[in-house]
């Protein structure tokens, strides 16, 4: 198997993790989404998404971290994708809430407009509704994830044990540290990225998300305080 991944990229990050963690024998190619690598030949020809993380196996290419996270995880067998059909059902719900709700307003409304220029709007004025926007968005989605989810009583998404949907959800929930987001007003959401941080890989595979955070340290982000 070959991953083509970048160690920086939100959704590469829970694949990379879950690979480490079940040592699964895999090759990786970085693509270098900095430079726009992903846009030219040879990546774009196999993948005309021009996005990472893309896992080859045996003639199949997969494009989308949930479903490369759920393929791995049959194919190795992992617990962390149940087999009984009411709580794989649960993990699927999860990781597509954390996808279609979460991700569009925290990722894309909120942390990716300030961190990345192409995805800067074109005024000061679009700018700062978008983040107003997503900023309130995501307070709610922040919310439901605290209490809903999560919850006091629960260490995962899906209760006491670690599944894909954990895996995914970290990885995309902690980008927000880059924007200095104060987790401790979610409690639950605190308790939850601290059991994922304990994960023996977790340091590694995130070694460059880390540098990333640092970096932009002393930089001003609209944020959740």
């Amino acid at each position: 198997m070959k991953l083509y991944m970048h160690p920086i990229s939100t959704t590469s990050r829970p694949v990379r993790l879950f690979i480490a963690e079940h040592r699964i024998p895999v090759e990786e190619e970085q693509v270098d989404i900095m430079t726009g690598a992903q846009y030219k030949p040879p990546y774009s020809d196999i993948n005309p998404n021009c996005m990472v993380p893309m896992l080859e196996d045996d003639g199949l290419r997969l494009t989308e971290s949930s479903a490369i996270l759920k393929y791995l995880a049959d194919k190795v067998g992992s617990p962390a994708y149940p087999k009984d059909l009411k709580q794989r059902a649960r993990v699927n719900e999860a990781m597509d809430w954390i996808n279609t709700n979460f991700y569009r307003d925290f990722g894309y409304g909120l942390c990716y407009p300030q961190l990345f220029p192409n995805l800067k709007r074109r005024s000061d004025e679009a700018q700062a509704a978008t983040l107003e926007m997503g900023k309130e968005h995501s307070k709610r989605w922040l919310k439901v994830l605290n209490d809903h989810w999560i919850g006091p009583d629960k260490n995962y998404l899906i209760g006491d044990q670690v599944t894909i949907a954990d895996y995914f959800g970290a990885c995309l929930v902690s980008i927000g540290e880059i924007i200095k987001v104060d987790f401790s007003a979610y409690p639950n959401i605190r308790r939850w990225l601290d059991n994922m941080a304990k994960l023996p890989a977790w340091p590694k595979v995130n070694e460059a998300f880390y540098g990333l955070v640092g970096a932009v340290k002393e930089q001003p982000f609209v944020t959740i305080a």
